[in-house]
């Protein structure tokens, strides 16, 4: 069974791309990261899709982020570090068509990754967004940077800096702006397919330039800050013993808020 699933309507010019680990809450491993790019290469070249929605499987989760099974070889300067998730993105990968994100569950950490590239957010009630990197001892860069472009600045650090502690519920992330619609329990593919269905009904190449347009008007910040990342992340993170231990011993309880 493939880690990502892609479906197409041709009458609609609609494609549904499914993260497909539910056993693992759609946790990002490298055959996955792989695979993601791979997608959104292909799509590109797909004219009869005109517009993306995005999902999860399963009722748990969209995606916790990269799994952390999955083993990625590191140098040892701060200026080569790799990490596998810059490359999942539909705009990492030129993909200029517009996504809809549709997430039911957990979306946490390396999920941003997906959700900061997507155009916006559709979510269900039983949604529920953290970033649990300051936990287990490492540096939330690359996500704080992608959610600073949609939320205001407090939102953002409050998520990044309280960790495992808190999540942000669905109607609290409505609120903030990070979601652009609340569905029903089990409502957000359907919800996100049908603002799909109509952009994907406008013309093609006004809508690709709006998409455009509006990436590029938060790129200049975007950009910088990016920059700064894998250095801060060299310097900040806990050695993977520290970060494995943390984990283990992070606390059940959070307040949803």
């Amino acid at each position: 069974m493939s880690s990502v699933l892609v479906s197409a309507d041709k009458d609609s010019g609609v494609a549904v791309v499914t993260l497909n680990r539910p056993g693992r809450l759609n946790a990002i491993d490298l055959e996955m990261a792989g695979r993601l790019a791979d997608v959104w290469r292909e799509l590109r070249f797909d004219d009869t899709v005109r517009a993306v929605v995005l999902t999860g499987a399963g009722e748990r989760a969209f995606c916790t982020g990269i799994d952390r099974d999955a083993v990625v070889p590191q140098p040892n300067s701060p200026f080569a570090q790799d990490d596998p998730l810059l490359g999942i993105g539909p705009k990492a990968n030129d993909l200029w068509k517009p996504v809809v994100a549709a997430v039911r569950g957990m979306a946490c950490g390396g999920a941003f990754y997906l959700l900061g590239e997507a155009e916006f957010i559709v979510a269900d009630t039983t949604a529920a967004f953290f970033d649990p990197h300051t936990t287990y001892g490492m540096v939330s860069a690359y996500e704080s940077v992608l959610m600073a472009q949609r939320v205001p600045y407090g939102e953002v650090a409050r998520m990044a800096l309280m960790g495992t502690a808190e999540r942000i519920s669905a109607r609290r992330a409505y609120e903030v702006g990070l979601v652009s619609e609340l569905a029903p329990e089990g409502g957000a593919l359907e919800a996100a397919t049908a603002c799909a269905s109509v952009i994907a009904g406008h013309p093609t190449e006004a809508v690709q330039g709006t998409v455009r347009a509006l990436w590029a008007a938060s790129e200049a910040g975007r950009a910088q800050g990016v920059a700064q990342a894998p250095h801060l992340i060299a310097l900040g993170n806990a050695a993977g013993e520290r970060q494995a231990r943390l984990f283990a011993e992070r606390g059940r309880a959070y307040r949803l808020r």
